[in-house]
């Protein structure tokens, strides 16, 4: 199972290099001012010039306007945007960027509505669902994942060191996301809890690869 791993919601130099050191596939900025994890586009430049080869920058937008998802692409080299708003899929297409689009579940959304609608997305984003915008820190009921979705799903939504290995296992997804669950304060993250997240992820990938 060729499993990837996002963190997210990086804002210091020494948790970049945690994160690059101990695994991570991409690292995520979260350009949404309303989010204790902000960091300001030109702030994730020198963060973003940390990142090796083949680990990707990912730029989080919530309902952005076009003239602020163009500022941030002026100020910093993002790989991938994500959007976690209302955006229309021609919102997220405009940009000729590769993208994700974050739903939010709970009971009743349609996974295979959303993979019709966002067809351009690299994959869904499936994150917990909150009344305002920005993560909810609990897991939602993987059983909502339909087995036959045409996209690639990018977990989130609570998970953790301690969790993240039954959630690999049981709704078997392309990546996996974290941020508030490997950090030891709002937008400061723990390098142990970094460290211990990746390695369970990546012990629960190789079980089910083994085991196929």
């Amino acid at each position: 199972m060729s499993l990837r791993i996002k963190i997210c919601g990086l804002t210091r130099a020494e948790d970049i290099d945690c994160a690059v050191q101990a695994g991570a596939d991409a690292i995520g900025f979260v350009f949404y001012p309303a989010s204790p994890r902000y960091i300001p586009p030109e702030a994730a430049l020198p963060l973003i010039r940390r990142l090796p080869p083949f680990v990707a920058s990912v730029g989080l937008f919530v309902n952005a306007a076009h003239a602020d998802v163009k500022a941030a692409l002026s100020a910093a080299p993002l790989d991938i945007l994500q959007f976690h708003g209302d955006e229309s899929p021609e919102d997220c297409a405009r940009w000729r960027r590769p993208y994700l689009k974050a739903v939010r579940m709970r009971p009743g959304v349609n996974l295979l509505e959303y993979a019709a609608t966002f067809s351009g997305a690299r994959a869904l984003l499936l994150d917990t669902f909150t009344e305002k915008y920005g993560g909810s820190g609990k897991p939602f009921d993987w059983t909502l994942i339909p087995p036959d979705l045409p996209l690639p799903v990018v977990l989130s939504g609570g998970l953790a060191p301690d969790n993240v290995a039954d959630a690999i296992r049981r709704a078997r997804p392309a990546a996996v996301d974290v941020s508030s669950g490997v950090e030891a304060a709002k937008g400061v993250k723990a390098p142990e809890k970094i460290r211990a997240f990746i390695l369970a992820a990546r012990a629960a990938a190789q079980e089910i690869e083994a085991s196929t």
